[in-house]
């Protein structure tokens, strides 16, 4: 799916490539903002309408929050796209969820490093698209909460995967049922975040980040990354291969540069 600039505005994004850097703007501030099946999808275009030469993606909320997780009015029991899917049948239901996941899930490609610069609240669907990125920069007025058990609904936006990685089972689990606040300090320990900085802070702190991540060779990052994702469920013997096949790959990529260089 494709889509124009003013449409990506409409869904409430706003999308800036500078060089290599894609930086995509959750712009909703009147509203924190709030997330809408508009939103994701429009997210999920960007993801595909992004240039190849796109090495990092920073991912941030317009104003005082990343944002407050989903927009109220999907829950209105009359008009909301709650109610909506609630009118279908289960197949129908879990190929509407999965088309609202791929909002998500793009930032876990390998082409890129992407980051989410996070500052004030990010709720629900606002903490599972920060815990889509690699990379986590929080403020030190940040609030994560997994929010959805309070509505009596799971996290459903990818968001279970990356938090039991970064956390632990026992921890994930504790965040999820509880619902309760991770500040800014308990993130950085349990490893949710990077670093915390000053809110006056976060601009230049994910700056100078991007630009450390695009220093070195972008093939060797790509494909660094995409064996440290295989890692954790990949055996020993397979691992060792694939990184095999990934430094073959890096010296054929290697000897075809000198060889342009020298003519």
């Amino acid at each position: 799916m494709t889509l124009t600039a003013d449409e990506i505005t409409a869904a409430g994004l706003h999308l800036d490539i500078s060089d290599a850097v894609a930086t995509v703007t959750l712009s909703r501030p009147d509203k924190r903002n709030a997330q809408t099946p508009a939103m994701w999808h429009a997210l999920a275009a960007v993801g595909q309408q992004l240039p190849e030469t796109t090495r990092v993606v920073v991912v941030r909320g317009a104003g005082h929050s990343f944002s407050a997780g989903l927009d109220r009015a999907m829950l209105d029991p009359e008009t909301g796209d709650v109610a909506r899917l609630l009118g279908l049948d289960d197949d129908a239901i879990s190929a509407a969820i999965e088309g609202y996941q791929q909002g998500f899930t793009w930032l876990r490609d390998p082409r890129f490093v992407s980051i989410a610069a996070v500052q004030g609240y990010a709720i629900g669907a606002g903490f599972q698209l920060a815990l889509s990125c690699d990379l986590r920069v929080v403020t030190e007025d940040v609030q994560l909460s997994m929010k959805e058990p309070a509505l009596g609904l799971v996290p459903d936006l990818t968001g279970t995967k990356p938090l039991v990685e970064a956390v632990g089972y026992q921890r994930a689990l504790e965040i999820c049922a509880t619902t309760r606040m991770v500040g800014a300090e308990e993130a950085v320990a349990i490893g949710l975040a990077l670093t915390a900085v000053p809110a006056d802070k976060l601009e230049t702190t994910v700056a100078d980040l991007a630009a450390a991540l695009t220093a070195n060779v972008a093939g060797a990052v790509a494909e660094t990354k995409r064996l440290l994702l295989s890692a954790p469920e990949t055996g020993f013997e397979t691992q060792r291969r694939l990184e095999r096949e990934a430094q073959v790959r890096r010296f054929r990529e290697l000897a075809q540069m000198m060889t342009a260089s020298q003519e």
